[in-house]
């Protein structure tokens, strides 16, 4: 199954993908430990779920600094504190600065709810709305200095229905967040994940000890 990671999650709001990921750490389908979670917002429900967890829970108040910069340095403080390897942004609705990307590289993971490099952004259902698209769905990525522009780990589609509603659309994607979100970052505890200029290649899984066949593997 892979080494335990420690994983620092990043949440401004609700945290229901901090939960998907809560949840595939109890049921044992991934095998990581959440060693802090931190939020700009005192109020982000998020807080509430990691403390429902025993899970450290942090507010750091981005007001109380001179800039991103500034705040970016103290979360990488908080975060190698609690020897943090791989950075989870959790609906953390900042703009991250090189500061805490250079101290993580390739080790800072994003979900977007759209097909990347389409409609990245703010509002992606909204956008996808507006262009009729069929497909929409979302992607985690390794997170660079870009826009929602960094290496595509994996993406889930779903349909767009022609009475959708931005809501409604939202819905339909957050499903699938729940579902790949914890499943990237299994791959990363297996060691599996490497990145050739924009191409994130998974490694197939090591071959099992039985005597069974299984096809495919997973």
């Amino acid at each position: 199954m892979g080494r335990r990671v420690k994983l620092g999650v990043l949440v401004s709001g609700s945290g229901s993908n901090l939960q998907s990921i809560i949840d595939r750490i109890d049921d044992g389908n991934l095998t990581a430990d959440i060693a802090c979670v931190i939020s700009n917002n005192a109020g982000a429900f998020g807080l509430e779920r990691a403390r429902q967890h025993a899970i450290p829970a942090l507010h750091i108040d981005h007001r109380l600094f001179a800039g991103r910069s500034a705040y970016d340095a103290a979360l990488v403080e908080t975060l190698q504190h609690y020897g943090v390897e791989l950075v989870i942004l959790a609906g953390f609705m900042r703009i991250i600065t090189p500061v805490l990307i250079d101290a993580f590289p390739l080790a800072i993971m994003n979900i977007h709810p759209a097909i990347l490099p389409a409609f990245p952004g703010l509002h992606a259902q909204r956008q996808a709305l507006d262009h009729g698209a069929r497909l929409s769905g979302c992607t985690v990525h390794f997170v660079d200095a870009g826009t929602d522009t960094g290496p595509i780990v994996i993406q889930a589609a779903v349909p767009v229905h022609d009475d959708d509603t931005e809501e409604s659309l939202s819905a339909r994607i957050q499903v699938e967040e729940h579902r790949i979100y914890p499943r990237a970052i299994q791959l990363y505890a297996e060691g599996r994940l490497s990145v050739e200029g924009r191409r994130v290649v998974i490694t197939p899984p090591a071959p099992a000890s039985t005597t069974s066949l299984e096809n495919p593997a997973v």
